[in-house]
């Protein structure tokens, strides 16, 4: 049954087709200016000026390709449409209106789950549309498709074994990115161990799961057996993929794992577009994920990470024991800090995940206001990876109205470490360990770090004297010029306003 060959539909009279091609000429047009809005926002996240238009692009663009798809002359179903956007809309909105700063990372690794899951339910439709227009022709009765099913019964069976693969891949990629996201947003969210965890025979369990993948792609479009079945089954063993994959990466690199996720759900999404014959979904997706895997591949550079390691989920764990550290963590008050910044003349602020967490952003930028009305020259110092998300922290300082030009990132300011009187650790761990340049055994061994430890004095904000959410010792917190300044980060910073001249 799935071998029986389709037939080309006939042609529609004249007057029909002079009556949809405007609405397709409309569509089209539509689908045109919202890619553009698309690119143009993606160009304007690259800055922190011009983020905040490039967002507006990207709302206008995406407003626009749903109104182009809902009154478009493919759409059926209008009002179900309808409720299902408004449904969505509703939870989206009370989404963005509770969750915090400090949750977005997991926030987003639960949308790109999202993405996967769409992109596995719309090809086991599409196939049970598939099978119903196979059906219908082998009986040999009229045809009365409508919406996406008249489509594929405009196509050729070339055209048709080629639709399959893109289901398989679509399925495929969404089971990966589902499984992968939700073992992503359990590490960030703190409710899976952050440390990686892989079942005995590691890759090969991966490499066997791929291939069987590969073997049922080419059952299910080949046509032999049952092509329901042989989806699910795909579904799966790419879900197992993802959640193996994810589970062997560690706390520490869950930024990477973030942005490659978004990178997957937008190869799912342009999968979606190939199976639905939407362009703008297409080159949305392809946009999406694009942009996500060059952005991976720029943060693996910044955590000296192999890109291919980081597709396959081969790192994360430790080398070999770590190397022993020598000291103690010295604490300091608030006085002593205050004292400090009194007297020094170059302060450099490296803010990290404790920051966002304590919500001391407004705080930070008050201090910075302060100790800049007082003649010192006051930077911050961003690593690419800072936070649990590539860009937060400049997003918080910038909610904060910290000016731009005096936030700067870890190539820009590295060197000046050395000719810094002060600088200030806001919650940071794996990016100010100097572990990644002294032990070869350390799970962030060769990673670029910020080298604050160069600095004459350095201060580091911490609630306690634990190894933090990536468990990784930090032999910085035991140095001779480095002094822990316990506490809540806002309280910590708050203390200090009253006594900076």
């Amino acid at each position: 049954m799935e071998n029986t060959v389709i037939t080309t539909a006939p042609a529609a009279p004249l007057n029909v087709v002079l009556d949809v091609l405007p609405a397709y000429g409309f569509t089209t047009a539509a689908y045109v200016v919202a890619a553009v809005l698309f690119i143009l926002s993606l160009g304007g996240l690259s800055g922190q000026e011009s983020a905040k238009r490039a967002v507006w692009y990207g709302i206008v663009g995406m407003a626009l390709a749903v109104l182009a798809t809902l009154f478009g002359p493919a759409s059926a179903n209008w009002w179900l449409t309808v409720i299902m956007l408004a449904i969505g809309g509703a939870g989206g909105w009370v989404l963005a209106t509770r969750v915090q700063m400090t949750e977005m990372p997991q926030l987003i690794a639960a949308m790109h789950s999202l993405v996967g899951l769409a992109a596995v339910f719309i090809g086991l439709n599409a196939q049970l549309e598939l099978g119903r227009v196979i059906r219908v022709r082998a009986e040999g009765v009229a045809d009365g498709f409508a919406g996406f099913a008249a489509m594929l019964a405009q196509k050729t069976p070339a055209e048709i074994a080629m639709l399959k693969i893109e289901v398989a891949l679509g399925i495929f990629i969404g089971a990966v990115t589902f499984t992968g996201s939700v073992v992503a947003y359990g590490k960030l969210a703190g409710r899976i161990d952050g440390k990686p965890k892989k079942l005995p025979g590691g890759h090969m369990l991966n490499l066997t799961a791929a291939l069987l993948s590969l073997l049922l792609t080419v059952f299910y479009a080949a046509g032999w057996g049952p092509a329901v079945l042989w989806l699910l089954i795909l579904a799966v063993i790419a879900g197992f993929i993802g959640w193996h994959l994810i589970m062997g990466i560690g706390g520490a690199d869950m930024p990477v794992v973030v942005s490659m996720l978004n990178s997957y759900s937008g190869w799912a999404a342009a999968m979606i577009g190939f199976t639905l014959s939407n362009d703008l979904l297409i080159v949305t997706g392809a946009l999406v994920g694009s942009s996500g895997a060059i952005l991976s591949y720029i943060m693996c550079k910044a955590m000296n990470r192999s890109f291919i390691s980081v597709i396959l989920g081969g790192f994360g764990g430790e080398a070999g024991p770590a190397m022993e550290i020598e000291g103690e963590q010295i604490a300091i008050d608030a006085d002593g800090v205050a004292a400090a910044l009194n007297e020094a003349d170059s302060v450099i602020i490296v803010p990290g995940y404790g920051m966002a967490v304590a919500q001391a952003q407004q705080s930070v930028s008050e201090l910075t206001r302060k100790l800049r009305a007082a003649g010192k020259e006051v930077r911050f110092a961003i690593h690419p990876v800072a936070g649990r998300l590539p860009g937060h922290m400049n997003v918080l300082l910038a909610e904060a109205r910290v000016p731009y030009d005096i936030v700067l990132e870890m190539d820009e300011i590295n060197d000046d470490f050395p000719s810094t009187d002060v600088a200030i650790v806001i919650g940071s761990n794996d990016i100010v360990n100097p572990a990644a340049q002294e032990d070869p055994n350390s799970p962030i061994a060769g990673m670029p770090v910020l080298e604050v430890w160069k600095a004459k004095q350095v201060f580091v904000s911490k609630r306690g004297q634990g190894t933090g959410y990536s468990g990784i010792e930090n032999p910085l917190f035991y140095k001779e010029n480095t002094r822990m300044f316990y506490g809540d980060a806002k309280k910590s910073i708050d203390a200090l306003l009253p006594m900076i001249d």
